[in-house]
């Protein structure tokens, strides 16, 4: 077996753990699609284009809501705005690739394929084939999701309320957070998201979520930039 598999592979196998709360998750978003108004294929096709299932279930809320195309936009890109950092983590690591395979893994990039590639790839800064552990961690995440969501689509309908699906959600950005309490920089940037977002509150047209995030991004993308600058010194 070639090593490009080998890492896929491998990416596959690291990501399984995470991918478990992803299945209801899908679920609650296919079946909250269909009952907001949503058609099956629409329901669906917000996965495939958005693939991200925080930002899917703000953007079928407020447009089934009646909201103006701007603020669903916005709402939406808000939310996965974290994706930016995401991105500004991995352009080290990423640099030398062609536009394509960018484009292809920017696309895959989740939060739980960011958490387990990133620990990869500071512990194989060296390996050029790197990013093909970040192909099998994204591309698997993805083909679970599609499914999750055909499956609450179809059958969310008869899921019983007593399994409490709906906390599938937080309990996977809480998984995931808690890794990140280690490290101070991290914890900085979420105490100061958090405590903006209370400051902000009463911000016109409800902006406190879009500004606390942007004022935070801002801020851990110069952290960003700093550490560079101290590795290239």
């Amino acid at each position: 077996m070639s090593k490009k598999l080998i890492l896929f592979f491998k990416g596959v196998v690291d990501i399984i753990p995470l991918s478990i709360p992803v299945i209801p998750f899908g679920i609650i978003l296919g079946t909250i699609g269909v009952e907001l108004g949503f058609g099956p294929l629409e329901t669906f096709a917000t996965s495939f284009v958005i693939f991200g299932g925080a930002s899917q279930l703000v953007f079928v809320q407020l447009f089934s809501g009646g909201a103006s195309l701007l603020i669903t936009i916005t709402s939406t890109f808000v939310v996965n705005s974290r994706h930016l950092l995401y991105g500004a983590s991995f352009s080290e690591h990423l640099k030398n690739l062609s536009i394509r395979w960018k484009i292809l893994l920017s696309y895959l990039i989740t939060d739980q394929s960011y958490a387990v590639s990133n620990i990869y790839f500071e512990k194989n800064k060296n390996d050029k084939l790197k990013y093909y552990y970040l192909l099998g961690s994204g591309f698997f995440l993805w083909f679970i999701w599609q499914i999750a969501t055909l499956i609450g689509i179809f059958l969310g309908s008869i899921v019983p309320d007593k399994l409490g699906l709906v906390f599938a959600m937080p309990l996977t950005f809480i998984a995931l957070l808690v890794n990140y309490l280690r490290k101070i920089n991290h914890l900085i940037i979420i105490l100061i998201s958090g405590c903006l977002s209370i400051l902000l509150f009463n911000a016109p047209l409800k902006s406190y979520i879009i500004l606390s995030s942007l004022i935070s991004l801002s801020l851990a993308f110069l952290i960003i930039l700093k550490k560079k600058k101290e590795v290239e010194k």
